[in-house]
């Protein structure tokens, strides 16, 4: 397994991946699925600081993106960012979420972030697993912050100061 930085290319299967995390209600609180066409103009639009990786198998197959993202517009928050990061289904378990969050913590790091944070679901659980073996720590709950399939779902807040 590779991580290098997304391209225009890789936007089907990082669409692709994204919809599992959408259609499985594990990660995110987004309803609506995304198209190649979307996802390759999100990509357009990303500036230096807030790169997408991928992770890509022996034959360059995409299993797996990840992203910083802005935290907030105001200035006073240029040194924290918000992260994403999507496995595809068949190949979660094998290491690469934390290759993945490996990267994208030296990539922010080099940046020059400060802190990076994130909200999780409670029920997943390896994602938890995942961000506290990275050292991110619990700072909160967002009780009822969004509505899935007609319930309201809480988040977890956790983050990490960046060494």
């Amino acid at each position: 397994m590779e991580i290098r930085a997304a391209t225009h290319e890789d936007a089907t299967l990082i669409a692709s991946i994204y919809n599992q995390g959408i259609d499985d209600r594990s990660a995110t609180l987004e309803t609506q699925l995304r198209t190649p066409e979307e996802r390759a103009a999100w990509l357009a639009a990303r500036g230096p600081r807030h790169p997408v990786l991928v992770a890509v198998d022996t034959e360059d197959t995409v299993v797996g993106w990840g992203s910083l993202n802005p935290f907030n517009p105001r200035p006073a928050y240029d040194y924290v960012a918000d992260f994403s990061i999507y496995v595809d289904r068949r190949q979660r378990g094998r290491g690469i979420g934390d290759a993945l969050l490996s990267a994208l913590e030296m990539r922010a790091a080099s940046i020059g972030y400060h802190k990076l944070v994130l909200a999780a679901f409670p029920h997943n659980k390896a994602g938890l697993r995942l961000y506290e073996n990275h050292g991110f720590q619990r700072v909160g709950v967002y009780h009822e912050q969004g509505r899935l399939d007609d319930r309201w779902v809480d988040v977890i807040i956790m983050e990490k100061i960046l060494p």
